[in-house]
């Protein structure tokens, strides 16, 4: 018999998060003894480019770099306690992410895992040019730079294809972040493709927990304003969703941070520009009329969550060649060093003006107003706050020639020797740009599907 209630618990909210977060998820899990899933959310916008780069240098790449790391901990206790993973962790290469598992299960002294692998978001054949740009009406501009990677966010249906012939892992590349989490409520309960407000819940619940460590605090707290507990040990979030869809959010059991409704609210409301049309793959959410109630210490109820039906286009984001981007900073630090920082901005404008390099520039003062400043600086200019112990100048220079990014990031090093006293920290750092735009393509042009790992021998 079916159980009515399911819980689903999320280990990572993107590429680089804390390795250590999903055994306290996945004992959690294991203690309330009801069927559960848990999942990682590890793709930002650039990731799969950057994945796509990595895997064209070399064919064995181009999934997640942390994929031990990740998974290691609790691979063998969800193999023991039917617990399926699933993860965006196949960025440009599912198939490499697959085997690369299948051979961690070994190494570990684990039993053969059944790695299902979603496949379909790669739709760089797709004629790109000819679809609408995402909120915009020209065609996609790729200011002159290669296409890298072109990925479409696929629904909860590949993934629910892959649970239901028994996969213990399912690996997908770009997938929509709600539908991880969605996918195997889908699968458990066996909502109808068209039961919005179901589908929404589980959007709803995937949307809570796909950044990680938010829901409890992380990205929220605030000394003396919005105080946590135990902050260096931020639990990773749990959803418990009932069969009619019920939902409660918690975190997992012995960890630091608070779910609240501070928290879920500032959650719910993250990256949403519509709350009466948030819309993913698999439904589009009216948030309109959600209650939240705290119901115990770290245990929020979500209600009020209806659905309408899925869009019929699919977002699809293009990541291109942007050119170089180089980075350099050096220190001033002492009375008067606020007068020495502006003196070596201004020296560092003037030498880019000399060698005439073609490059776009800025330049900062660290610590002087760099997060609000404009691009001439107009605010640093005018700060009249108490003279700072220590500045960080900094420069940042963006064009499509390495050799003029390079040397115009160098300057900040050349201030060792020739700018004012008292300086010292230099670095310099020159790397690929990645740029993106998005486009609507019909998901009839986009043909999903999963396979398995053996199917691929």
């Amino acid at each position: 018999m079916t159980s009515k209630r399911f819980l689903i618990g999320n280990a990572a909210g993107f590429s680089g998060d804390r390795v250590d977060a999903a055994l306290p998820v996945v004992r959690t899990l294991i203690s309330r003894g009801l069927p559960s899933a848990l999942f990682f959310e590890v793709l930002g916008e650039r990731t799969v480019a950057l994945a796509q780069m990595a895997r064209n240098a070399d064919a064995d790449k181009g999934f997640e770099p942390m994929l031990d790391r990740l998974l290691a901990p609790v691979l063998g206790l969800c193999l023991e306690h039917g617990i399926p993973i699933i993860g965006n962790f196949g960025g440009a290469n599912p198939q490499g992410a697959a085997r690369r598992i299948a051979a961690l299960a070994k190494e570990l002294g684990l039993r053969p895992v059944k790695v299902g692998i979603v496949e379909g978001d790669d739709v760089r054949g797709l004629p790109l040019e000819t679809y609408p740009v995402f909120e915009a009406d020209a065609g996609i501009d790729t200011h002159g730079g290669d296409i890298i990677a072109a990925n479409a966010y696929l629904d909860a249906q590949p993934i629910v294809a892959a649970l239901r012939g028994g996969a213990d892992v399912v690996v997908t590349g770009r997938t929509g972040d709600p539908s991880l989490a969605l996918a195997p409520l889908i699968w458990h309960f066996g909502w109808s493709a068209e039961d919005w407000d179901k589908l929404a819940v589980g959007a709803v619940a995937g949307h809570l927990l796909e950044c990680g460590a938010q829901l409890a605090g992380g990205v929220f707290f605030d000394p003396g304003y919005k105080d946590i507990p135990d902050p260096a040990n931020i639990g990773f979030p749990i959803a418990e969703v009932e069969a009619d869809g019920g939902l409660v959010v918690t975190k997992a059991d012995d960890t630091g941070g608070r779910v609240s409704v501070a928290s879920v609210t500032e959650q719910l409301l993250y990256e949403v520009h519509d709350p009466s049309r948030y819309v993913t793959p698999d439904v589009t959410v009216d948030m309109t009329a959600i209650t939240l109630e705290e119901i115990a210490p770290d245990r929020v109820r979500v209600d009020g969550i209806a659905g309408q039906p899925r869009p019929e286009d699919l977002k699809v984001t293009i990541s291109h060649d942007g050119g170089w981007l180089g980075e350099g900073e050096v220190s001033v630090a002492g009375p008067n060093c606020r007068a020495r920082a502006m003196a070596m901005a201004d020296a560092l404008r003037e030498r880019l003006r000399i060698r005439q390099l073609a490059v776009r520039s800025r330049i900062d003062l660290i610590g002087m107003g760099a997060v609000h400043d404009n691009d001439a600086g107009d605010l640093t200019r005018a700060h009249a706050g108490p003279e700072p112990v220590e500045v960080r100048v900094r420069i940042a220079a963006a064009g499509p020639h390495q050799e003029d990014v390079d040397q115009a990031a160098r300057e900040a090093l050349a201030m060792l020797c020739c700018g004012p006293a008292g300086t010292g920290g230099a670095r310099w750092h020159t790397t690929r740009r990645v740029a993106t735009r998005s486009c609507l393509v019909p998901r009839r042009d986009v043909p999903a599907q999963a396979r398995f790992l053996e199917e691929q021998a």
